[in-house]
């Protein structure tokens, strides 16, 4: 049986991470590029999720609903997120050393790219292309990103990366 992060919790992980000792920016916007990347890496790595919830390919890139609704009361895509908005700041002692690794890693990489550079990044990538393949690049989607086919796309870089 898989044991699941919450997706609040690794929100609020994040959040401490990148606000707490060196604050680094960051915007609700990257937060949801970042989330996204992290599942695509855990399900490349471990073949399965990390957290149960998904990804909606939204015309600025993936998007998680009930992350976007938290914030959304207080938050529009481009606001700061601050250390304030962590919900939970015992995150810490709730997470598994595989999974604060496995998101360490992943911010390591990820965050010295602003949101706008993570939306471009996740544009030129097949899983949000695939998703969005029949849409104008300004209409509204709620289309789920499979897991399957984050989990193929990302596994295949691992291996492309391997092999080079």
């Amino acid at each position: 049986m898989q044991n699941f992060a919450n997706i609040h919790d690794v929100t609020d992980y994040i959040i401490i991470q990148t606000k707490g000792d060196v604050d680094t920016p960051l915007n609700h916007l990257k937060l949801q590029k970042l989330l996204y990347y992290i599942q695509a890496w855990y399900l490349a790595n471990y073949d399965k999720k990390l957290f149960v919830e998904d990804f909606q390919a939204w015309i600025h890139g993936p998007v998680n609903k009930e992350i976007f609704e938290r914030f959304k009361p207080s938050k529009i895509l481009y606001s700061d997120i601050e250390l304030e908005d962590v919900q939970n700041e015992q995150v810490g002692l709730i997470l598994t050393e595989e999974q604060k690794i496995h998101i360490d890693s992943v911010l390591e990489v990820y965050m010295p790219y602003s949101g706008a550079q993570l939306e471009g990044l996740s544009h030129r990538e097949l899983p949000w292309q695939e998703t969005r393949k029949d849409l104008s690049p300004v209409e509204r989607s709620n289309r789920i990103i499979e897991p399957n086919l984050m989990k193929k796309y990302y596994k295949s870089l691992i291996v492309h990366e391997q092999e080079a």
